[in-house]
């Protein structure tokens, strides 16, 4: 009799399908591996509250509201005024205060307008001259984690490209890290019923009792499904980051346009990110296969060079990491959301994250997968003959502090 739904994993993608399934009144046991819930939204503990990765929440994504009807938006802080002016523009070996022009009139193209079937690189030649669109490209890789954003989907590229350019700017930074939000998540839903179990790593499909969430990374869905047809293609990145002692001259971006490659300040918009009279850095630097994370670290450091003098003596932490396919989807020419792995599998299991057949930018691919599931299963669950009835739906409402 299926009187239950299980979901294996407590990042954002698990949390966002946990919750949705409680409140439409079904009993909810979440699986975690890790001793502490999140993902990739997890925030480092200690001094350093850093993410995997620079992490931002676009205002104008489905999730935004989602949270905040539900009180689990939090504070959350925009880039300060006064740091825009601080943005530089890494190109021809120098750091500028504005990007191409060809790359700004490329960027309010709407991505409807740029074919599935051509490569980035091919169909923004046709629009802007070559320097200006191999620019928009690097830019992109923002969004994208890739090394060569310009051999990717033309739509897909355009769309992360507009969104990233937008003004005012979509991103926004939950104060206290990506791991506020998630704790609020893990309060909500556990007020809701949902039995949240860290430390639960699993290794095989348990014996189930209704449906079968499964939000986890790709590869670690491909094990457990035994499945090996789920396979996309991600990114493979550098992460880097770095605590400076504070510098009133700091710049608050540089983004390369020369190679694909981010460099933040994200104490400039959350100082409590790190202790006072310090600056905490994260960036990304796509590398290629044939590519050593020390090539990215060595893009980073000539940023650093040029952007931050004298960085070195004023490092107080340092860490690296190479992301390899654990970055969210990227849909090559021919390809859109719709042939990346189906959120249903059959038979009661389904899929959420950031690689499955979902649309959306970043986080919002984990999200709109992870209510298309739950809402899968709910329905499995009501139409199962032996089924217990779910209990009354819960209206959402912000969690009780």
């Amino acid at each position: 009799m299926p009187t239950r739904i299980t979901v294996v994993g407590g990042g954002f993608a698990g949390l966002t399908a946990a919750i949705t399934a409680a409140e439409a009144g079904a009993d909810v046991t979440l699986h975690e591996a890790h001793r502490t819930l999140g993902g990739r939204a997890r925030t480092a503990e200690g001094p350093y509250r850093t993410n995997e990765g620079p992490h931002a929440l676009y205002r104008r994504g489905p999730h935004w509201a989602w949270l905040r009807r539900r009180g689990l938006l939090g504070p959350m802080a925009a880039v300060p005024p006064r740091e825009g002016a601080r943005f530089r523009f890494h190109l021809h070996g120098e750091l500028r205060r504005t990007p191409p022009l060809g790359m700004l009139r490329l960027a309010r193209c709407r991505p409807e307008r740029a074919p599935v079937d051509t490569d980035f690189a091919t169909w923004a030649r046709t629009r802007v001259p070559e320097p200006a669109a191999v620019a928009a490209a690097h830019y992109a890789a923002v969004a994208l984690f890739h090394h060569d954003p310009g051999s990717l989907s033309a739509r897909f590229v355009q769309e992360r490209l507009r969104r990233a350019t937008a003004l005012p700017p979509e991103a926004h930074y939950p104060r206290g890290g990506w791991g506020a939000v998630i704790d609020r998540m893990a309060a909500h839903a556990r007020s809701l019923g949902v039995r949240v179990e860290t430390s639960a790593r699993v290794d095989a499909l348990p014996d189930r009792d209704g449906p079968v969430i499964v939000a986890t990374s790709l590869h670690a869905a491909r094990g457990l499904l035994k499945d090996p047809g789920l396979t996309w293609p991600s990114g493979r990145t550098v992460l880097f980051d770095l605590a400076l002692r504070a510098h009133r001259n700091d710049p608050f971006v540089i983004s390369d346009l020369e190679a694909p490659g981010w460099l933040e300040r994200f104490t400039a918009q959350d100082p409590s990110l790190a202790p006072a009279g310090e600056t905490l850095l994260q960036g990304q630097f796509p590398v290629a296969p044939h590519q050593s994370g020390a090539d990215g670290v060595a893009r980073a450091e000539r940023l650093l060079d040029q952007g931050f003098p004298g960085w070195r003596d004023r490092t107080l932490w340092r860490r690296e990491a190479l992301a390899d396919g654990r970055t969210g989807a990227v849909d090559h020419p021919g390809t859109t959301w719709r042939d990346r792995p189906a959120i249903d599998r059959g038979e009661g299991i389904l899929l959420a994250g950031d690689q499955v057949a979902a649309p959306g930018v970043l986080t919002e691919v984990s999200f709109t997968s992870a209510l298309r599931a739950a809402s899968l299963a709910l329905r499995a669950l009501r139409a199962a003959p032996t089924a217990q009835s779910p209990r009354a739906p819960r209206t959402p409402q912000a969690p009780t502090p």
